[in-house]
């Protein structure tokens, strides 16, 4: 392909996606023409339009940009998609979103952080650690982070951090000096087959690392898969592991730890963000912040002001304000799989112990429904109250048989219904308002899900503010 250098036009098949957009943000920032193509207006595409992007939202070939040097396509794209077909019948060149990160990686010092969960806090945490240091990087992230507002920033340092997605196997086109693996649990199983497939592909993804490049794992994954020279494993509070966390001590909402290595102690390191889960991805971010040769008060410094990423973790509704104790808090988290269900109710329960946890959540695949149903029943059964909305497709077409339903079939827990978004909103406007009114330790409300269950979340809050 082109040098990336010498390319002025870039059109996009699926711009809003968070990834695609993060791209479209780079070619931007490089003075490139970019446009592109999406199913339906976000949050996102509005911002990238007033960036001067321009976006439509109708697969019509008299739309699309006819003098783009490089067509950069999401895999996620119908093969019958009347755009694509236009540009590949005329022979124009197009790439994967993953190819033109890998190329970005070949070029740059890249830290990749892959797992089927926690890759997107980490990965946003230790671009923020580097930026709020002043030791510079460009970031390419899989979420919004609440400190910059956005998913894309760049760097006259030639660092790169990336989200690596084991979707499509796309993560096998980067090449990390840095990679770390947070998770390898069963999911995307419609592309892999099997969970042993999907792990044989992360260790195919821990062997891309560069010569003498760092392989950072959490502790406890199978170490058959990993076999690199230089590799530490992280923990939230394993001692067997080579970095952990230790003296945790949780305050309304927030914790403070120290860290504790074979080479080096980090002590009263101060979290502003709910969910042990968090302090385990903040363990890995420092090891790798420290690995650079950042200062520690600076490390300090950028880890007590993180905000986090939009939607993992968020207070939608806080705590407190100020002094006065709210009567209930609302969290909202991008939470789609098994284990990420039961950390986040986990963390949230033990945060606020005293107060009765409504999980609103919305499944996010037909197919991922289908496999991890069972799963799914049991980290959702740790709630007291559960309302599933129906499954969000995506990609996929409908499975026979396969709704909400069959989470429900699954469940012990009695407390538990299925409900459409109007239904949603009139229970929460009637019933649950009721519930907080009634309340004598206050209400812990929860929404989850990757897919636009996102949008439920304003109305909600207005309903209850």
């Amino acid at each position: 392909m082109q040098d990336f250098n010498t390319i002025s036009r870039v059109y996009f098949i699926g711009i809003g996606g968070i990834g695609m957009s993060a791209l479209a943000k780079y070619y931007q920032h490089n003075k490139a023409v970019v446009s592109g193509y999406d199913k339906t207006p976000t949050s996102l595409t509005r911002e990238m339009e007033q960036s001067g992007i321009n976006i439509h939202y109708e697969d019509n070939v008299n739309l699309l940009d006819k003098d783009a040097q490089l067509v950069i396509y999401t895999p996620a794209i119908s093969k019958d998609h009347k755009e694509y077909n236009y540009y590949l019948h005329h022979n124009y060149e197009m790439m994967k979103r993953s190819v033109v990160l890998g190329e970005i990686t070949k070029g740059t010092f890249s830290i990749c952080i892959g797992g089927t969960h926690g890759k997107t806090t980490i990965s946003t945490m230790i671009a923020h650690i580097l930026t709020d240091a002043g030791f510079g990087c460009n970031a390419f992230l899989g979420g919004i982070s609440v400190n910059y507002d956005t998913n894309f920033w760049s760097s006259q340092n030639n660092v790169s951090v990336a989200e690596a997605d084991e979707f499509d196997r796309s993560f096998l086109q980067l090449s990390p000096d840095v990679a770390l693996i947070s998770s390898m649990d069963a999911d995307h199983l419609d592309i892999y087959g099997t969970k042993e497939n999907m792990e044989e592909s992360f260790a195919d993804f821990a062997r891309r690392l560069k010569p003498g490049g760092l392989l950072v794992t959490k502790y406890g994954l199978n170490g058959k898969y990993f076999s690199a020279p230089n590799h530490i494993r992280y923990s939230l509070q394993n001692e067997m592991a080579d970095a952990y966390a230790a003296n945790i001590v949780m305050r309304n909402g927030s914790y403070e730890f120290d860290i504790y290595t074979k080479n080096w102690v980090l002590d009263r390191v101060k979290l502003q963000m709910g969910g042990m889960h968090n302090i385990e991805n903040a363990v890995a971010a420092i090891v790798i912040a420290r690995y650079l040769k950042v200062d520690n008060e600076k490390i300090k410094k950028a880890v007590e002001n993180f905000k986090g990423v939009r939607r993992r973790f968020e207070y939608i509704i806080p705590p407190r304000d100020g002094n006065i104790v709210a009567p209930i808090i609302f969290i909202d988290d991008y939470a789609h799989h098994p284990q990420e269900l039961e950390a986040l109710v986990k963390s949230s329960k033990a945060l606020f112990n005293l107060r009765k946890c409504t999980i609103i959540f919305q499944p996010h695949l037909f197919s991922r429904t289908k496999d991890l149903a069972k799963d799914f029943a049991q980290s959702l059964d740790l709630a007291d109250n559960i309302i599933l909305l129906p499954i969000y497709p995506a990609r996929e077409l409908p499975i026979p048989g396969i709704t909400s339903q069959v989470i429900l079939d699954e469940m012990k827990n009695d407390n538990v219904s299925i409900m459409s978004r109007q239904e949603l909103l009139a229970y929460i406007s009637a019933n649950y308002k009721n519930q907080v009114s009634d309340s004598a330790n206050g209400e812990l409300l929860i929404t989850a899900g990757a897919g636009d269950v996102d949008q439920l979340v304003e109305p909600i809050k207005n309903i209850l503010t």
